[in-house]
């Protein structure tokens, strides 16, 4: 109870975001479009670049997204073959990013910070790079797949900045590049930005609070995919990992946990908008999502963690 309580005093600015978006987006005509190409192309790279230059990398860390990133792969192919024969209409294309990423930016940094502290929280924020990466190539290219052919969707792939980001910022980093005092507070408004609109868009793009869930096989399968497969990989893992192959620390696998138990990523809504796919199906599972995560992220760490 205590866990839970401080969880919810951690992520109730949160939710009043969000409800501050359904406000903007139902009275103010606000355009959660607008926002999202915001968000895509200027923000969250410029998130990931800030991130990945304050960290401390080493091969092991470098590789660690990669793990994550693998991870999804996983987790999203499976799950949109499952989509292609359940959902039913065209929100199956987006499955494969509501149920392999998680909102591990905005959700699941003050969790991490509460769980683990700020030597865990570096730990936690390069292994959710890895969910980052993927959803801003592999996720969106299987999104776009739903209305696109391969072509355009490998176009629309190359052209996100993301991952140029992440290269840029680790070659940076290897070669002793550090950010200028001058620009810090330019990356730090950034953050807040990122937070605060990332979670505004899930409120801009809810028209009504009934029938939030939609099609439910879409939401079924979000749940599924998103708590229950995704926790079931990232307990397997950690195992294997610590019975057989002792490759990653106690650290790491809690944060792979963490990051399979967050909500539906608020940025699988962005994509959603921007790709005119089903926006409000993908909104009102995101807050269904993000409202239950609330109970169910303290049950999990108090079982496993």
């Amino acid at each position: 109870m205590a866990a839970a309580m401080a969880l919810l005093y951690k992520l109730f600015p949160l939710y009043i975001t969000v409800a501050m978006g359904w406000f903007a987006g139902r009275y103010l005509e606000a355009s959660g479009r607008h926002i999202a190409g915001i968000m895509m192309y200027m923000i969250t790279p410029s998130v990931i670049f800030a991130g990945v230059m304050s960290a401390p990398l080493s091969t092991g860390v470098v590789l660690l997204p990669l793990l994550t990133f693998c991870l999804c792969t996983v987790i999203a192919l499976v799950h949109r073959a499952l989509a292609q024969r359940w959902v039913g209409d065209d929100s199956a294309s987006v499955i494969p990013l509501a149920t392999a990423t998680g909102n591990t930016g905005y959700f699941g940094i003050p969790v991490a910070l509460l769980l683990f502290g700020e030597e865990g929280l570096s730990l936690y924020i390069v292994a959710m790079l890895g969910t980052t990466l993927f959803e801003s190539s592999v996720g969106f290219y299987l999104a776009a797949r739903g209305r696109e052919g391969v072509k355009d969707s490998l176009k629309r792939v190359v052209k996100l900045p993301a991952v140029y980001a992440f290269a840029l910022a680790v070659l940076l980093n290897l070669a002793g590049v550090q950010i200028s005092d001058v620009f810090q507070p330019l990356f730090d408004n950034l953050r807040g930005a990122y937070s605060v609109f990332g979670m505004m868009i899930i409120g801009m793009s809810i028209v009504s609070f009934s029938g939030l869930a939609g099609n439910w096989r879409f939401t079924g399968l979000a749940f599924f995919g998103k708590f229950v497969s995704w926790p079931l990989m990232a307990l397997s893992l950690a195992w294997l990992d610590s019975q057989f192959f002792h490759l990653y620390s106690l650290q790491v696998h809690q944060a792979i946990f963490l990051i399979s138990i967050t909500p539906i990523a608020a940025n699988t809504v962005v994509i959603a908008t921007l790709l005119d796919t089903a926006p409000r199906q993908v909104a009102g599972t995101a807050l269904l999502t993000t409202v239950f995560a609330l109970a169910y992220i303290p049950v999990m760490v108090a079982l496993f963690m």
